[in-house]
């Protein structure tokens, strides 16, 4: 279960984090779950739930050993996202809307073309940003000041 790095990176990815996909290919085929965590450098994601295998882990300090079940990742290629309509795995298209809103709906045989949504746990953002300001942050003050004024000539470069 070593780190390893795909050959070929996926450049535009098509299944989010939080999606509901079935499992095409492997010993949970045909289960449904959600995208836990999607590894961009493997190609890989993980389904909350699906392909576990068993992990054996030493005794150390602050822990206990033993064997533990884990979710193993899954390329992306044995996953496909769920029609929202036919319950039934399908490829994943983008259109636009009239309205000009960029959207991604279901596509393929099986498929009913309707618009699959985006997971709400994207709007979460994994690390928040910062409320107090850090060591490298311009203060404030400086930034509201008014170093250029055309008028009077002041910050008028010397040519």
């Amino acid at each position: 279960m070593g780190w390893k790095a795909a050959e070929k990176l996926i450049r535009h990815w098509k299944i989010l984090r939080g999606d509901n996909v079935m499992i095409i290919r492997g010993k949970d085929k045909g289960e449904t779950g959600l995208i836990k965590r999607v590894i961009r450098s493997q190609n890989r994601v993980i389904v909350d739930g699906k392909n576990l295998v068993k992990k054996h882990i030493k005794q150390g300090e602050g822990h206990t050993g033993g064997i533990f079940s884990i979710e193993a990742p899954l390329h992306v290629s044995n996953v496909q996202v769920v029609d929202p309509v036919t319950r039934k795995p399908c490829k994943v298209g983008y259109k636009y809307l009239e309205d000009g809103t960029k959207v991604r709906y279901a596509r393929g045989m099986n498929a009913s073309g309707a618009v699959i949504p985006r997971p709400e746990i994207l709007k979460e953002r994994r690390k928040p940003r910062p409320t107090s300001p850090g060591p490298k942050d311009t203060p404030i003050e400086l930034v509201l000041e008014k170093t250029y004024d055309e008028k009077a000539g002041i910050g008028q470069p010397d040519l």
